[in-house]
C-alpha cells in the first residue's frame, strides 16, 4: 500500500486495486495542536463508534465505508472528492459558537434570540459551516451565503440539508440513551459518480460533543464525554500552559489520559449498547 496522507488522528493509504484503508490512531489534536501524549484505545473506540454510525445514517446520506480493516482501528473506503467546507450543525450554544454569539449575536451568520448562555438549546438546529484549514491553522467561521459562493447554490443547500439531517438522527438516537449531542461536525465529498458522500466520521467524541442529559444545565459548562476534558485541563493552573504563548501544549499526565479514555469509552458503550472489546 502506498501512503497517501497523514491527517491530525488519521492515516490514509492507497490499495493496489484503488481503494483506500483509513487508519485511525491514538492521537488526539487540541487547539490545533496535535498533542505528544496518545489515548489508549482512542483509534480503534472512534472507528468502531463512526461504523456503528455509519449503519444508523445510511437511509440518511450514503457513506463510503466498503469493509473493515485487518483491525479495531482500521476501514476500507472509497476514494471521495472532498468538499473544501467544514460542515458543522449545533443544537446547543457553547464553544467557538458561543464566543461568536457573545460578540455580535450570530453564529456564522445566523442571527440567535438574545439572552443565550453557555449551553442554551437552540429554538432549531444550525448550519455554521468554517473554513477548512491546513493541519496547525485554525478553521474560521462562514456564512452560508459564503459556502454558496465556495460551491454553489446546489451543492450549498445539499450541505445543509445532510448536515442538518445527519445531527438531528443522531441527536435523537442519543438522547434516547441519555446523551445530548451538542453539535457536531461532519465531512462530506463526491464519490466517483458525483454523489455526495458522508467520510471520514462521524458523530464521534472527536467531530461532537456529548453531554449527559440527566445533568444538563444552561448557564455553565457541561460535563463532557469528549475531548473537551482535554481542552478544560490544558487551559487550567494545573497544566501550567498559555494558549497564546505559542508553544505547543504540555504532555498529558497519566490521570488525565486515563480519565479521556473512560469518556471516550462510556460515549461508546451507552450510544451503542455494545461493550468495547478493543
Amino acid at each position: 500500500m502506498k501512503h497517501v496522507h497523514s491527517g491530525k488522528v488519521r492515516d490514509l493509504y492507497r490499495t493496489d486495486d484503488d481503494k483506500l484503508l483509513m487508519v485511525a490512531s491514538d492521537r488526539i489534536s487540541v487547539f490545533d495542536y496535535v498533542l505528544e501524549t496518545r489515548i489508549p484505545d482512542k483509534g480503534a473506540i472512534l472507528t468502531q463508534m463512526s461504523l456503528w454510525w455509519f449503519d444508523q445514517l445510511k437511509d440518511v446520506v450514503p457513506n463510503h465505508i466498503l469493509g473493515k480493516g485487518d483491525d479495531s482501528r482500521s476501514v476500507l473506503c472509497k476514494p471521495l472528492t472532498m468538499v473544501q467546507v467544514e460542515c458543522v450543525a449545533r443544537g446547543y450554544l457553547t464553544g467557538g459558537g458561543l464566543n461568536e454569539y457573545r460578540a455580535g449575536g450570530t453564529v456564522s451568520g445566523v442571527r440567535l434570540p438574545e439572552g443565550l448562555e453557555d449551553g442554551s438549546r437552540l429554538p432549531e438546529p444550525i448550519f455554521t459551516p468554517s473554513t477548512k484549514a491546513p493541519m496547525g491553522q485554525h478553521d474560521e467561521p462562514i456564512s452560508y451565503e459564503q459556502v454558496v459562493q465556495e460551491v454553489g447554490k446546489e451543492t450549498a443547500e445539499e450541505l445543509r440539508r445532510i448536515t442538518l439531517a445527519v445531527y438531528t438522527r443522531g441527536a435523537e438516537i442519543a438522547r434516547e440513551r441519555g446523551i445530548i449531542v451538542a453539535d457536531t461536525k461532519i465531512e462530506l465529498g463526491w464519490d466517483a459518480e458525483g454523489v455526495l458522500t458522508l467520510g471520514d466520521e462521524v458523530l464521534t467524541p472527536d467531530s461532537s460533543r456529548f453531554w449527559p442529559a440527566d445533568e444538563w444545565q444552561p448557564g455553565r459548562a457541561q460535563r463532557s464525554f469528549d475531548k473537551q476534558f482535554v481542552r478544560d485541563w490544558l487551559l487550567s493552573p494545573e497544566s501550567g500552559w498559555d494558549k497564546s504563548s505559542g508553544t505547543p501544549p504540555p504532555a498529558l499526565p497519566d490521570h488525565i489520559v486515563e480519565r479521556t479514555r473512560q469518556r471516550y469509552l462510556e460515549a461508546y458503550e451507552r450510544i451503542t449498547g455494545a461493550s468495547f472489546s478493543g
